[in-house]
This record gives structure tokens, sequence and C-alpha cells, in this order.
């Protein structure tokens, strides 16, 4: 099969899916879901996730100047797998590489676990040479700060999910995904990312509730005082709660900041972005 932009980005997202589901806490620029994916997801997958982007770079480079975001998201996350591993040099030679395809996520360089390489020059080095525009800026920030909600509310769901007697099941709702043209190719980097979040967590949340709603099942029909009016009760309570996640999902959708600039210009000074929280 021939390999495509579209056939890789499918590749890359599993991956990513993979390596949250391996190590339910993930070392990626903008991983912080370990909670719940780490209660639910259950064992680890047989997937080498390294093995797999060191494949991608091959095969992204083999596409030429289409595949070169690619090349630089798979590198990207081969940093993120050696900064986990506690590999400074190799987290570093992964970021230079990711640099000279593209990437110029500044946002996610400024992640807690990253921010000890701030003083190595050949990070400064490599962090200099990034460009991104105003436009794109506000949408990493955007992205990042939707990894951190999401991360929450997966949380808070579980939580909310605990000694639930009715057999439905919630969802996860998760905000669209931003649909603007990027100036830089380096934005589609994070929107996968981004996705791959979403997916990982919505699958821990559906296999947790799977998991309650067939175990109340059996219970009722074992248990002669299992209480049905406690059931609906909750059934509706469980309604209402995702009815508002789902709107409040849907209003923390990205907006365009009107007059956001596209010329690109130098990342801001290497210290100077709090992440968000």
């Amino acid at each position: 099969m021939v390999d495509t932009v579209n056939s890789l980005v499918t590749r890359v997202h599993e991956l990513l899916v993979a390596h949250l589901t391996n190590s339910a806490a993930g070392m990626v620029p903008g991983r912080d879901a370990s909670s719940l994916l780490g209660a639910f997801l259950g064992a680890p997958r047989a997937v080498d996730v390294a093995a797999g982007f060191h494949d991608i770079v091959r095969r992204a480079t083999a596409l030429g100047p289409d595949g070169r975001w690619l090349v630089a998201s798979a590198h990207s996350s081969l940093a993120g797998l050696a900064l986990a591993r506690g590999q400074a040099d190799q987290t570093i030679l992964h970021l230079d590489a990711a640099v000279s395809a593209g990437y110029n996520d500044c946002v996610a360089l400024h992640m807690a676990p990253i921010r000890p390489l701030h003083h190595d020059p050949r990070f400064q080095a490599l962090y200099q040479r990034m460009r991104v525009t105003e436009a794109d800026l506000d949408e990493f920030f955007w992205m990042h700060q939707e990894i951190q909600i999401m991360s929450r509310e997966s949380q808070s769901a579980a939580v909310d999910n605990i000694g639930r007697l009715d057999t439905g099941v919630s969802l996860l709702p998760q905000a669209p995904l931003p649909t603007r043209e990027p100036d830089t190719p380096g934005v589609l980097i994070t929107r996968v990312d981004l996705a791959a979040t979403q997916t990982a967590l919505q699958q821990a949340a559906v296999k947790a509730e799977f998991q309650r709603s067939s175990g109340n099942t059996s219970l009722s029909l074992i248990d002669d005082t299992w209480d049905y009016p406690r059931a609906r009760l909750d059934a509706w309570h469980a309604e209402e709660l995702e009815t508002r996640r789902m709107q409040a999902a849907a209003a923390r959708a990205f907006v365009e900041r009107p007059g956001a600039g596209t010329t690109l210009l130098p990342c801001p000074p290497l210290g100077s972005i709090r992440y968000p929280a």
C-alpha cells in the first residue's frame, strides 16, 4: 500500500493513543491524563511506539515536502519519549530535527518537564530558530488549555459516575478541533496530539462506563433488593450532567482573535510563556 499524508496521519494518531495507553502518563508534549487512563485502559498494549515513530520519519521523508510536518511530528514525539526516560541529549537531538522540519509549538516547550532544558545552549539555539504567527500562537495556547481541561473533565466524570446504579453509558464530550487554515504546518502537529488525547480519554471513559453498566445489569438480575427508583434518578442526573458537559465543550470551540497577526515572528522569549493550567 502506497503511503499518503492521510494514511500517515492516521498512523501517528494510533501511535500517540498507544503511547498514552502504554505509559498511562505520557511525556509527549501536552500529556496529563494519567489518572483516568491508568485506571481504566488496563494492561499496556504490545506496541513499540518508538519504532513506530522512527518508521514514520522514514515513510514521511519519502513523501517529500508534503510529508515534512509529519517528520517533525514524529521527531517531537521521539523527543517526548526520550524526555520521559531522562535522556536529555536524545531529547534535544530529536527536538532539533523536529524544528528543522517545521515544529514550532513554543507553548509545549514551556511544560514543566522540559523547563530544565531551558538552560542548555543547544536547546536555546533550536528554540531561537522557531518562528510562529500571532494567530497560530493563539491556537497553540487554546489546544494546550483544552488538553488540561479535558484531563480535569475526565477525572471529574469518573468521580461523578462512582456509585451510579443505572445502566446508561455517558460519553466524554469534547470541544471541536479548530478548522482554520494555519499559517504554519506546525499547528497540524499539535492538532494531531490533541485529537489523540481526546481519543485516549474517551476510550478510557467509555470502557469504564461499559464496565459499570454491565456490572449493574448483572447485579440487578440477582439482587431482589435492587434500588430501581435510585437507578432511574441516577440516570436522570447523569443525563443532565452530560448535557451540561456537551454544552460546555461546544462553548469552548476555538475562536480566532480579530486582528491576530499572520506574519512570521520569533517565538516569545524562552521562559516568558506560562503553560496553561
